[in-house]
């Protein structure tokens, strides 16, 4: 009996279970960057992922291993969802192989998601750095499809190079919306580059906001992550509305590794989403 066929059998009986992969085909690939690969994925099952904005799955490459990886699309595209791989190791290196038809395992979702409830009626201020793009991509396509429930929209999207950035034909259309401000930056440009050049904090000139009426949400590197809040609570941002993501901590998904542990919180079962209010006192988030 191959592996396929074994999970196949051992999802039947309990399908729901958050330690038995559930069979997922890939039905779309696209390479990004010659690091980074795009996936949408329809589980085997015909159910629908049923996730939040926020939340991550670990992907199984059979006989290789598993990761966890972000889920980049909206709760609102329920026959399928996406997922985006960087290669940083051999599973990674594995799943980027892959091809349409191929079969991988799915467990999950795993995680706190992004407080979209707090969100509604009030700005949204998203700030992405490098891969942090990701899971925002996630609740801005939520918010798009929602838009009505939201007052504006502000989107800073960071990347080390040009060629760098992920998602360039949805950039092209937020861009083109009248209801979304995106800007984005590049630590290094080159010469068809005609926009910012520095950190992502640099991009904070050029907006206003209402600190009382607004949710900012960081999702990106460690610096960035630590420059960017401190930009948003020196605006007077209560620290009970800035939300951050730690899902680059992530690995079994069900609080048993202890890969994700800082302090005394077990990041993929009491986050991966935080505020900055529970996180500022737990040292090893910051880093």
């Amino acid at each position: 009996m191959s592996v396929v066929e074994e999970v196949r059998k051992t999802t039947a009986k309990t399908p729901k279970s958050p330690y038995v992969p559930r069979l997922a085909e890939i039905v779309r690939a696209e390479e990004f960057t010659p690091r980074e690969k795009f996936f949408e994925l329809r589980l085997k099952d015909g159910q629908s992922l049923g996730h939040d904005a926020g939340q991550f799955v670990e992907v199984s490459i059979f006989g290789i291993g598993e990761m966890p990886l972000s889920i980049s699309s909206s709760p609102t595209k329920e026959a399928s969802f996406e997922v985006c791989v960087r290669s940083v190791g051999n599973v990674s290196n594995a799943l980027r192989r892959l091809e349409p038809g191929s079969v991988v395992g799915i467990r999950g979702p795993f995680g706190r998601g992004f407080p979209v409830d707090l969100m509604r009626g009030k700005d949204v201020l998203i700030a992405a750095g490098g891969l942090g793009i990701v899971p925002l991509r996630s609740l801005i396509n939520l918010i798009i499809d929602e838009r009505s429930d939201f007052g504006r929209v502000i989107i800073l999207y960071g990347a080390r190079t040009p060629a760098d950035f992920l998602f360039r034909d949805e950039l092209a259309a937020w861009q083109a919306r009248p209801d979304i401000e995106l800007h984005t930056t590049v630590d290094i440009g080159d010469e068809n580059w005609k926009g910012n050049v520095g950190v992502i904090t640099t991009l904070f000139r050029n907006i206003s906001i209402d600190p009382q009426n607004i949710v900012p949400v960081v999702v990106g590197p460690p610096v960035m992550f630590k420059f960017v809040v401190m930009e948003l609570l020196a605006r007077r941002i209560p620290e009970s509305r800035v939300v951050v993501s730690l899902e680059r901590r992530m690995k079994c998904g069900v609080g048993k590794c202890g890969h994700c542990q800082v302090g005394s919180v077990y990041v993929c079962q009491e986050g991966p989403v935080f505020t900055y209010a529970e996180l500022k006192k737990v040292e090893e988030a910051m880093v």
